[in-house]
């Protein structure tokens, strides 16, 4: 192959059709004339079996080595069948729920001829205002690498090649989530030890679980881009982690290298990538690494540099099976699309995904035959698109179950009303993303904002229950929707309470993908369910949750705070001076979240005892066993998420009060009990060290507990020795 066929196979072009933006036309025009000259290795952004069929044509017909593209896209929580937000599958706390949903959005991906999706997106984020918390798994590197490592196996199968499956790409390596700020895209200073400890375990697990490939972060990770950070795609994940798959920017992220004011120009940001192992360069405008055929004849860059990033994208394509056999069936499309199964992953995601925050007096499960009327109000009770949550682009939304749709089917004997009240709230300023269809909320001029909110005032009144459908439009989260506060949005705290000063009893159900503040309602709505953004069928689901069909049982992957001025806050800080002051921090506010980390209600009621250990005292490279009985002396048969949590007490350093590290989701019967065993063993115990900077295993004494959230009560001690 030339330097410049090199080239084309480490480029990947954005293929808008037509309908999407300005210049679609003319784009296609460009990605055409690069196919047939073998000037394109990849393809994203193309979901018709049709059209990739032809597109790939142009690759291997026309081009001279007829070698196919990888097609890539964003199936982030779903492509046809939507599941719930990636917030969400990690609030089911169920891997095989996230690895059965992800193998869904797999094989209805592969069947349009996409071969590599863009996920998961594995970044921890501690920092709510952060738009991009809703696509991981929260702030836990625990909870984040069990997630990572099930949607890994979900979307990829057993590796590479794996029929109906496709390429995992994990996501922003490294750090993004700690942004400052939680200004998307801010750069990002981190310590060794919050490096090695919180941000980087998810991706290690990701890779091994088997991801093909790993997609770079635009910021700048300690003053140096991640794009040409050599340190990270080198030392870290080629080397400390043996990863052999390959290495793709982010969008524009190699010429933004200049940006940064890192390289000097497009050249020299594509020379400092392709010598770092940066195989595959996302581009938008012109690719940077166009300039590298010149790079090699002018001595700048050594080919074999080149011929490596070649070799693992061709590798890619070979386990793929492309190289034999490139093409889609276009028959079969429809019929993968179109399986009824799906929709059934997807309902029962949502339904194990939803959190029950509060349940004062027992107002939930329902019981419709004491239900004459109940009123569904809210600017969310009756948007497909909003319950379908952001990130997604190739959905159908004539299928899509909204709460009040889930409502209307199931309460078929009952005066089912709804309203609005209150109008979208819009984006302050405009986002490049508005571009794709459905992302802006409609802003009807016809709306009498006051008509409106008195109209489902009255509503509320005149019936015997109020279920109010409150949070954030789709498009406020995400990408480039990063939020200043953590309130309600628009009208709608006005719109609560007005409604619960009827005297009418209220259910407030969120859709959301960040925790917002909701101090008021706590003290003055009995019963509120989080079902995050739950996708297609997430109406039905919120229908068997609210009447009993199914108990909640998922819980925070975050800490919930009060207010925006706590963030940000996690559950596994250290000691540090005064710890018998740490809940009051803050003059004007408590310092305690509103909901702690692994915090969730149910219809059971769940009791721990007889905890207990196979011995107290075991060596450093030992492992012992933690046994705890669960009873479930409630009325309804219902899950339990059983978490351990461990805390050091000395060492060579400092440790968190608390770590996650260990849960099991069970089911329990009514009246039942169960016992749940934990193997707590070095890799539960070993962190990394910034004093010696490696990973450490200490002599100490360990505080063991196990309940249903941080801040579970019932625990013992073991000691490690040399």
């Amino acid at each position: 192959m030339t330097p410049a066929e090199k080239a084309g196979q480490l480029t990947q072009y954005f293929s808008f059709g037509p309908s999407v933006g300005d210049g679609g036309p003319q784009r296609a025009g460009e990605v055409e004339e690069a196919l047939g000259r073998g000037g394109a290795g990849s393809l994203l952004f193309v979901t018709d079996p049709a059209e990739t069929n032809r597109l790939q044509r142009l690759a291997v017909e026309g081009s001279r080595h007829g070698l196919p593209v990888l097609f890539g896209f964003d199936v982030i929580h779903g492509l046809r069948t939507v599941l719930p937000v990636p917030i969400a599958l990690a609030a089911s706390w169920d891997p095989e729920t996230i690895e059965r949903g992800q193998a869904v959005a797999a094989r209805e991906a592969r069947a349009v001829g996409i071969h590599w999706t863009f996920a998961p997106m594995v970044d921890i984020a501690r920092d709510p205002r952060w738009g991009r918390i809703v696509e991981g798994a929260g702030e836990d590197p625990y909870l984040g690498s069990v997630v990572a490592a099930a949607q890994v196996r979900g979307l990829q199968g057993g590796g590479l090649g794996t029929p109906e499956r496709v390429i995992a790409g994990p996501k922003h390596f490294a750090g993004y989530g700690a942004a400052l700020g939680g200004r998307d895209y801010d750069e990002v200073d981190l310590s060794d030890a919050q490096l090695w400890n919180v941000y980087l375990p998810p991706f290690r697990a990701a890779v091994e679980a088997g991801a093909g490939n790993v997609m770079t972060a635009y910021m700048p990770l300690n003053g140096v881009p991640a794009t040409a950070n050599r340190w990270l795609l080198s030392e870290v994940l080629r080397g400390h982690w043996g990863f052999e798959g390959f290495v793709v920017s982010d969008a524009n992220a190699v010429r933004n290298l200049t940006t940064h004011g890192f390289a000097v120009d497009a050249t020299d940001a594509a020379v400092r990538a392709v010598e770092v192992g940066l195989d595959l360069e996302m581009a938008i405008t012109e690719p940077a690494y166009a300039s590298l055929p010149a790079a090699v004849e002018a001595g700048a860059v050594d080919e074999a540099a080149l011929d490596a990033c070649v070799r693992r994208v061709l590798t890619a394509k070979l386990r793929l099976g492309l190289l034999d056999d490139p093409y889609v069936d276009e028959q079969r499309a429809a019929q993968v699309l179109n399986d009824p199964g799906h929709r059934e992953v997807a309902r029962v995601a949502a339904e194990r995904a939803a959190v029950l925050l509060r349940n004062e007096g027992g107002l939930l499960p329902l019981d419709a035959d004491r239900l004459g009327s109940v009123a569904v109000l809210g600017p969310l009770a009756d948007s497909r698109r909003d319950t379908l949550g952001p990130w997604v682009f190739d959905f159908d939304l004539d299928e899509t179950v909204t709460v009040l749709d889930g409502l209307r089917t199931r309460l078929t004997g009952v005066d089912v009303r709804s309203a609005p009240g209150v109008r979208p709230a819009q984006r302050r300023f405009p986002s490049v993303f508005d571009m794709f269809p459905g992302n802006t909320p409609p802003d009807p001029t016809d709306f009498d904002d006051e008509a409106e909110l008195q109209r489902a005032v009255e509503l509320a009144r005149d019936s015997d229950l109020a279920v109010l459908v409150l949070g954030e439009w789709q498009q406020m989260i995400g990408e480039a929707a990063s939020r200043s506060s953590l309130e309600l949005p628009g009208r709608q705290q006005e719109l609560l309470e007005a409604v619960v000063a009827t005297g009418t009893p209220v259910v407030l159900l969120l859709l959301n993908g960040r925790p917002l503040d909701l101090r008021w309602a706590v003290e003055h709505v009995p019963a509120i369910l989080d079902l995050w953004y739950p996708g297609t069928a997430g109406g039905t689901a919120a229908a068997n949750l609210l009447l009993g069909d199914v108990s909640p049982a998922g819980r925070l992957p975050f800490t919930w705070p009060r207010t925006v001025g706590q963030v940000p806050i996690t559950y596994a800080h250290t000691t540090s001076h005064e710890p018998q002051n740490q809940g009051r921090r803050y003059w004007d506010e408590e310092s305690t979240p509103l909901f702690p980390f692994g915090f969730g209600l149910s219809y059971g009621r769940f009791t721990y005892s007889d905890l207990t250990l196979d011995r107290d005292v075991v060596g450093v490279d030992e492992t012992l066993t933690a046994s705890v009985t669960v009873a479930n002396v409630g009325e309804h048969d219902a899950d339990e998420v059983v978490q351990l949590y461990l805390h050091q007490r000395s060492g060579t350093a400092a440790r968190p009060v608390r770590e996650l590290k260990g849960f099991q989701r069970v089911h329990v019967a009514a009246g039942e009990s169960r016992t749940v065993r934990f193997a707590v063993g070095p890799d539960e115990r070993r962190y990394w060290n910034a004093a010696v900077r490696e990973h450490v295993l200490d002599a100490s004494t360990f505080d063991l507990w196990v309940g249903g959230s941080s801040t579970a009560t019932l625990g013992t001690t073991f000691t490690t020795t040399t």
